[in-house]
């Protein structure tokens, strides 16, 4: 029995079971509200049952039935869209769907000028971009809902697998009246007493307090967050220095105030900055573009935040 429903007429049901609303699926898939009622219309019809109850003021919501389609819905729609990365595969096309997941404290820096590039060559290819801490990082890549991550190699697990693009060695800031201020390197040691402000994000902060294992001074942890841009104005405002090992093109705090940063010298290990994916999956032509894309344009002019 021919089928008498669009793969399109499934998207627009999707949609609309997701945004609650006629109107805002409508935004979603850029069409016209009446387009999608005409589709839903169709798909009760052909289906034979209520896929939505229309409640006025609260929208739209999906009946037992509708929730049980939606699913099956979901899933034709992914098959589908691996059948066209399929092609694309056998071909040797670049095009289909690319989640880069990238961990947070350089994505402002490093994704959105590497997607633009990638994309302005790939004009076949949607990306989709998330923001994460290692961690997530981890569960992302192992759930499959990110196909790469650019990341640190901090942790790494065994059934991940890592390329190397760039070796970042570790950095103390502190602002312009700070002590160390004007010394061209500084030691574990010398770091004292000082206050330290801490960013503490999984694994990231485990690594920047290895430093001071095999040193007789702890650190005086006086501030800590999970934001890069609030770590930089917390040191640039006099609370204590911190490490980190992405130094900004612009040496200034999100305020404007004039930050240093100085080599931590003594035997600290540099991170090293990569992608990781699961172990299969450059297999695929969009992956593996992306990745001889990073590592042209870290060859050529250095990666987007970093320099060359």
């Amino acid at each position: 029995m021919p089928l008498r429903f669009t793969l399109r007429q499934l998207e627009y049901f999707v949609a609309v079971g997701e945004a609650g609303t006629i109107t805002l699926a409508a935004d979603r898939v850029n069409v016209s509200s009446p387009s999608i009622s005409a589709a839903i219309a169709q798909l009760e019809q052909e289906f034979g049952l209520p896929l939505f109850v229309r409640q006025h003021a609260q929208g739209l919501s999906l009946t037992l039935a509708g929730r049980q389609m939606m699913v099956q819905a979901k899933t034709v729609l992914k098959e589908a869209e691996q059948l066209t990365d399929l092609a694309g595969d056998i071909s040797g096309s670049v095009r289909g769907p690319l989640a880069i997941g990238c961990l947070v404290t350089f994505a402002q820096v490093l994704l959105p000028a590497l997607r633009r590039g990638f994309e302005d060559e790939f004009s076949d290819v949607r990306t989709t971009q998330f923001e994460l801490n290692q961690s997530e990082i981890f569960s992302y890549l192992r759930r499959a809902d990110i196909d790469v991550a650019l990341t640190y190699d901090l942790e790494l697990p065994s059934d991940l697998k890592f390329v190397p693009l760039l070796q970042l060695p570790p950095f103390v800031i502190v602002n312009e009246t700070h002590p160390l201020a004007d010394l061209p390197e500084v030691s574990v040691e010398a770091l004292g007493n000082h206050p330290m402000v801490l960013l503490d994000l999984p694994f990231s902060s485990d690594y920047f307090l290895s430093f001071f294992a095999n040193s007789e001074v702890k650190p005086n942890i006086a501030e800590r967050t999970r934001d890069m841009a609030v770590m930089r104005g917390l040191v640039a405002n006099g609370f204590g220095y911190s490490i980190a090992n992405v130094r900004p093109r612009n040496d200034q705090s999100p305020d404007g105030k004039q930050l240093k940063f100085i080599p931590l010298v003594g035997g600290t290990r540099s991170m090293r900055m990569g992608l990781l994916m699961s172990n299969d999956a450059d297999r695929t032509n969009v992956v593996r573009a992306f990745v001889e894309h990073c590592k042209t344009r870290n060859a050529q002019d250095g990666l987007p935040g970093f320099g060359g």
